[in-house]
C-alpha cells in the first residue's frame, strides 16, 4: 500500500474581497521530498503556505497532513500538528529583544518546555550545523550580517529536528554567493533530517538546487509541475516566460 503524502492540499481556494487568489489548488507532497512553488508576485505562493501550516483557513477544499483532514483540525490539534513543522521566514524575522541562541531555541523554550541549559545546548549545537561559531550564541540580531541572520533563522527552522519545513523566499535580500551558501546548507539539513520540504521563492537558481520538484502557480492555478532538472525544457509556455524573463508571454505585467 502506498503510503500517503506528508501534506496534502486538495481543491484549495481563498479569496480576499473580491481578488481570488487560490482557485481549485492541488498540491502533494511525499515523504522525504522537497518541492519549490515558484511564480509571480502576488499569484499566492504565501497564501499556500499559510493555509498548509494551519495560519489561514481555505474559502474551500481541504488539507490534509499524512492523509488525515486538518482543514478544520482544534486549536490544540493545530498546536500539536504545527510542532512538526519548521519554519524558516523571510528576513530571517529574528526577534531582536532576544540573544541568538534564545531565538534559535524559541520553540524549544516556549512551547517544548526544554530546561534552558539544554536548549542552549541544542541551539548551540544547531548554528554549529550551519556554520556558525558558539560565540555567535550570545550576540543579538544586529550585531550580525544579512546572512549570518539566514543562518541564525535555519538553525531555528531545524533545531527541533521537524518532519516538515517551509523556506519562505529564502534567499531574499543575499548577494549571489551568500544566497548558495544558504541554497547548500538548505539542502544538507534537509536531508541529515530526512524531512519534508516545502519553499516558495522568486530565486530560479535557489529553486533548481533545493528542489527535488518545481510547481509554478499562476493565477490561483497550478500551471506546471515537473523535476527541477526540467525548468528549461519544461515544455509550459508560463514556466517558459518565467524562466527565461521574457516580456511578452502569457504572462502579463500585471500578473
Amino acid at each position: 500500500m502506498t503510503a500517503a503524502p506528508l501534506l496534502e492540499l486538495r481543491g484549495v481556494s481563498k479569496r480576499f474581497g473580491d481578488k481570488v487568489v487560490l482557485d481549485g489548488v492541488d498540491i502533494a507532497v511525499a515523504h522525504g521530498r522537497s518541492l519549490v512553488i515558484i511564480g509571480g508576485s502576488g499569484q499566492g505562493k504565501s497564501v499556500t503556505i499559510k493555509i498548509a501550516m494551519g495560519l489561514l483557513q481555505p474559502d474551500a477544499g481541504q488539507v490534509l497532513i499524512d492523509g488525515v483532514d486538518v482543514t478544520h483540525a482544534s486549536q490544540k490539534d493545530r498546536a500539536r500538528l504545527m510542532s512538526r513543522f519548521g519554519m524558516l521566514f523571510q528576513g530571517a524575522a529574528l526577534f531582536d529583544s532576544l540573544t541568538i541562541w534564545e531565538n534559535v531555541a524559541f520553540k524549544l523554550l516556549n512551547a517544548d518546555h526544554v530546561k534552558r541549559k539544554a536548549a542552549k545546548a541544542r541551539a548551540v549545537e544547531a548554528l554549529g550545523r550551519v556554520g556558525l561559531a558558539p560565540d555567535v550564541a550570545g550576540l543579538y540580531p544586529n550585531e550580525l550580517s544579512g546572512g549570518m541572520q539566514k543562518r541564525a533563522g535555519l538553525a531555528r527552522a531545524v533545531v527541533a529536528r521537524p518532519d516538515l519545513i517551509f523556506f519562505d523566499e529564502p534567499t531574499t535580500g543575499l548577494d549571489p554567493i551568500n544566497a548558495d551558501v544558504i541554497n547548500n546548507l538548505i539542502v544538507e539539513q534537509v536531508k541529515r533530517l530526512g524531512c519534508t520540504a516545502v519553499s516558495i521563492t522568486h530565486d530560479l537558481a535557489s529553486a533548481r538546487k533545493i528542489g527535488d520538484e518545481v510547481a509554478m502557480l499562476h493565477k490561483g492555478k497550478i500551471v506546471w509541475r515537473g523535476p527541477s532538472a526540467n525548468l528549461d525544457n519544461s515544455g509550459n509556455a508560463y514556466v517558459d516566460q518565467f524562466v527565461h524573463g521574457r516580456a511578452e508571454g502569457p504572462i502579463t505585467a500585471e500578473g
